[in-house]
């Protein structure tokens, strides 16, 4: 059987929430869980195993400058009186067409920098977001035959 390309996900579909509100100028989002192992030599036999020891969760939200509520949100870690700006995010992709949807909760969100300014004449403002999670789940999975 062929693949149906009707079906194929586009990510035109996609959303990024925070505190249940739909942040509409993010246009593109990822999230990576990269898993940390160390090699074990074992005697008996050439190969070498390895053992899963930690989890690193990184990521990246990027869209266009629209207000600096997030990075004032952000740059209260500048503050030495306060902490650092810890959230959650909610990445969705829901294509009407394709097989299914899904939700991903990206849990203990921080930022990995300040984004104070960025223009350039004639050009639209965008900006881009690092950060790194310390957890997620997956919500309401939804697919259809």
């Amino acid at each position: 059987m062929a693949l149906d390309a009707t079906r194929v996900i586009n990510g035109s579909f996609g959303e990024v929430w925070m505190d249940g509100r739909w942040l509409t100028n993010f246009r593109r989002a990822e999230a990576t869980v990269e898993i940390n192992k160390e090699e074990i030599q074992r005697s008996g036999t050439r190969w070498v195993g390895h053992k899963v020891t930690s989890l690193t969760g990184t990521g990246t939200i990027s869209g266009y400058k629209v207000t600096t509520d997030l990075i004032e949100a952000i740059g209260q870690i500048a503050d030495d009186r306060r902490g650092a700006f810890v959230t959650e995010l909610i990445l969705k992709l829901d294509d009407p067409e394709s097989f299914g949807a899904y939700r991903v909760r990206l849990k203990g969100v921080q930022f990995d920098n300040i984004p104070l300014i960025n223009f350039e004449a004639g050009s639209i403002v965008e900006e881009e977001l690092p950060f790194t999670f310390s957890g997620y789940e997956f919500l309401d999975t939804i697919n259809e035959d």
